[in-house]
């Protein structure tokens, strides 16, 4: 027997053995199995390769481990919500919540998202504006500094928020950066070296283990969240470089949307960012300590709650809560997303919708960031044309925002976009509100964005020449697993 005879077979076995762990071990969604089955029957040796690099499964995974929440009576406020809500005597101040009590009681069952509601929100469309805020909030940071994005870069921006934490770690505040490595994989550790040097700490999530080799490619922490002081939050679609100041050639402007909260919620993000710290850390653990979580009084008046999924949950929290929100819509959904591959869930609750009368409107991007992505989209904006929704593609720049409108009376800001990559893959963070102001104010951000847009119609779209088709049809075949 050759050499090569010997090599064949040997693929041959382990495909077979990956097939089998694929269908009957890791009981995964039939679309994405099959998937997986063709890469790995299509292409042997290099679909056997792209299944360690991205085809693992963390579902059922414990991950994230905070022993000290205990000491927050985390569990007994949940416990506490949920009885008063299925009681009825739960006192919900805001009209909008109150028609929403159905979604309230489902993220505080399946992700223990406490709902508060002294909470003021600002939002930021405009990344200048956002990182100037947020600049001034952090400078203005007395106890502590916490910190992470999906992307953090070391260019003029990124150079200049490390420079105003180094600043802020001299003086005795405690600074703390989590990045993703996969998504700042561009910036050296070293960038941070008078950071740390001055007292600050810095983690990298899903570390690779072998230099440039990273067998968690596909489960990345997509989260953008800082909390300072305990008292401030922001959250949203903005990462940490220049492009995100519309300053890159090829995307020009950048139009994304984050919040800055104010309000008790913030004690929900402060939860999650030290859920993510300790995970990545295994010297710099963060314990309880009262400084984390300050009481203190704050007369918003929006009802929030913060809600994360991830690949190791057993539900997918946000999509649910996405297909709540449009199934209960009476009259309007607004959605804008940088990417749209939605499951047939999704898709289905979307075409019900449009098809019953709701005003179903998508704005999408009119060039991509990644080219199958990009086909795939355009591929499932058709079935919605079809069934009487609205696209509109953004041609202003680059729509990054990630946010969801109901009858103008609820909305979801946050990291999560419409496709399979945020439901199954990556750890995604949203606030979920209910209040009538501040959904109309996105609302009408959303009708603004509109003047910038071309509206496609379902003509338009079969119009389409047939090389487009061949794109759409074979990003859509690789969408389980995009």
């Amino acid at each position: 027997m050759d050499i090569l005879t010997v090599f064949i077979s040997i693929i041959f076995v382990l495909n077979f053995l990956m097939a089998i762990a694929v269908v009957f071990l890791e009981r995964r969604d039939p679309s994405a199995t099959w998937a997986w089955l063709l890469v790995l029957f299509f292409i042997p040796l290099v679909g056997f390769i792209l299944y360690l690099f991205i085809g693992q499964n963390l579902r059922g995974k414990r991950l994230f481990v905070w022993d000290d929440i205990n000491k927050l009576d985390f569990k007994n406020m949940i416990r506490e919500q949920l009885k008063q809500l299925e009681e009825g005597t739960f006192v919900i101040n805001n009209p909008s919540a109150l028609e929403h009590r159905d979604l309230i009681h489902l993220f505080l069952k399946n992700n223990n998202a406490l709902l508060t509601q002294d909470n003021q929100v600002d939002i930021f469309i405009d990344g200048k504006d956002k990182f100037e805020a947020l600049f001034a909030d952090i400078k203005q940071a007395k106890d502590h500094i916490h910190l992470q994005y999906y992307i953090f870069r070391d260019d003029e921006i990124g150079k200049k928020l490390i420079d105003l934490l180094t600043e802020k770690a001299k003086e005795g505040v405690k600074v703390r950066v989590l990045y993703d490595e996969m998504g700042s994989r561009r910036i050296k550790k070293r960038s941070f070296n008078k950071l740390i040097e001055a007292g600050g700490e810095v983690e990298v999530f899903f570390r690779s283990i072998i230099p440039m080799i990273n067998l968690r490619i596909n489960f990345r922490n997509h989260r953008k969240l800082v909390v300072i002081d305990g008292k401030i939050a922001y959250l949203g679609g903005f990462n940490v470089g220049d492009e995100y100041l519309g300053l890159s050639k090829k995307f020009g402007y950048w139009r994304d949307t984050h919040l800055r909260i104010v309000g008790n919620a913030v004690h929900a993000a402060q939860i999650r960012f030290i859920l993510d710290w300790n995970q990545a850390s295994y010297r710099h653990d963060i314990h309880y300590a009262a400084n984390y979580f300050p009481e203190f009084r704050h007369d918003g008046h929006i009802p929030l709650q913060i809600v994360t999924s991830g690949p190791d949950s057993e539900w997918e929290q946000i999509k649910n809560g996405y297909i709540k929100m449009i199934s209960s819509a009476k009259k309007s959904v607004f959605i804008q997303t940088p990417y749209f591959i939605p499951d047939s869930s999704i898709l289905d609750v979307l075409r019900i919708a449009s098809l019953s009368g709701v005003d179903v409107r998508v704005m999408i991007p009119n060039k991509p960031d990644h080219m199958f992505v990009y086909w795939a989209t355009y591929s499932y904006i058709g079935e919605l044309l079809k069934a009487g929704a609205k696209v509109y593609i953004y041609e202003n720049g680059f729509i990054h925002a990630k946010t969801i409108v109901v009858d103008e009376n609820a909305a979801s800001v946050g990291t999560a976009n419409i496709d399979v990559r945020s439901f199954r893959l990556n750890f995604e963070v949203n606030a979920f509100m209910y209040d009538g102001k501040i959904a109309r104010q996105l609302a009408d951000i959303f009708r603004k964005d509109m003047e910038k847009c071309r509206q496609l119609t379902y003509y338009q779209y079969l119009q389409r020449p047939l090389k487009i088709r061949f794109k759409e049809s074979i990003s859509r075949l690789l969408s389980p697993i995009l």
